[in-house]
């Protein structure tokens, strides 16, 4: 009987793994090349987009980490994370993954952030600027006054009801902001993680919306790369251009929201030049 082949090495390594922080146990998926990585490129920090979690960055983990330790964190109250007893702002979400840096011991680290995960890769960066080397934006939440009044008066997520039109209510809302290059299976599962979260899953976004970047951009002095998608933050990002004029800049008109699904090599090869620029 033939034997049956050996499976190839796996050229990264995917696991998880719970750190301590200031409001519990903050949930994370790693990855890193089968050699170990801990000597090979600067590690990289992800920080996912609100109401969501660190799953949206599974396959950008593939594509990067096969030369580099990469830690991909749930923000507090987000994914797998304990959450805070009380919704925080940006800057308390940077001070809880601050927390976990100090457990990593971490001595240098790139950052990316996503969405409203940007804002808190802004603070992160602005806090620890001998800690943080290079910073990349997928999307920034740069809101204005109109944006913020526009979701406090519809109130978001849906209080659960018994006869669960609830749920159908968030599928019409997902649906009506769906980018064309979101898949129904992706969006399922956006919308599976937005009806977990419950009454908890506005913090990150009301965060966001209240968070200053037209004052805190500007704080932010490490190299700087924006990468700009047709998404619901199409035009918040436009606003930051200005805000930071020394950035590297990239639009995307061609890609939307699921641009970390369908196009993460693209994404990879993009985020390695930045990254490894001598």
């Amino acid at each position: 009987m033939p034997k049956t082949p050996a499976r190839p090495p796996q050229a990264v390594n995917l696991r998880r793994a719970y750190f301590d922080c200031r409001h519990g146990q903050l949930h994370c998926r790693t990855a890193f090349p089968n050699t170990g990585g801990f000597d090979e490129r600067t590690p990289l920090l992800l920080v996912h987009s609100s109401p969501l979690s660190s799953r949206t960055f599974v396959p950008l983990l593939s594509e990067l980490g096969s030369d580099r330790s990469m830690y991909a964190i749930d923000v507090p109250g987000h994914g797998e994370s304990e959450p805070p007893p009380a919704a925080p702002s940006v800057a308390d979400y940077a001070l809880a993954i601050g927390d976990v840096l100090d457990n990593l011991r971490l001595r240098e680290v790139d950052v990316l952030g996503h969405g409203s995960g940007s804002a808190i890769a802004a603070e992160l960066a602005i806090a620890r600027p001998q800690q943080v080397r290079r910073v990349a934006f997928v999307g920034v939440p740069l809101h204005t006054a109109a944006e913020r009044e526009a979701f406090e008066k519809e109130p978001w997520p849906v209080p659960p009801v018994e006869d669960g039109s609830h749920a159908a209510r968030e599928w019409r809302r997902a649906l009506d902001a769906r980018s064309a290059d979101t898949t129904l299976a992706q969006l399922a599962a956006d919308v599976a993680e937005t009806l977990r979260h419950g009454a908890s899953a506005a913090w990150g976004v009301r965060a966001a919306l209240q968070w200053r970047g037209d004052e805190r951009l500007g704080l932010v002095k490490q190299p700087v790369f924006v990468l700009r998608p047709q998404d619901a933050l199409w035009e918040a990002t436009q606003r930051a251009r200005a805000r930071l004029p020394q950035a590297r800049w990239k639009d995307l008109p061609q890609r939307g929201g699921g641009l970390l699904a369908i196009a993460a090599d693209e994404l990879a090869r993009d985020l390695r030049a930045f990254y490894d620029a001598k």
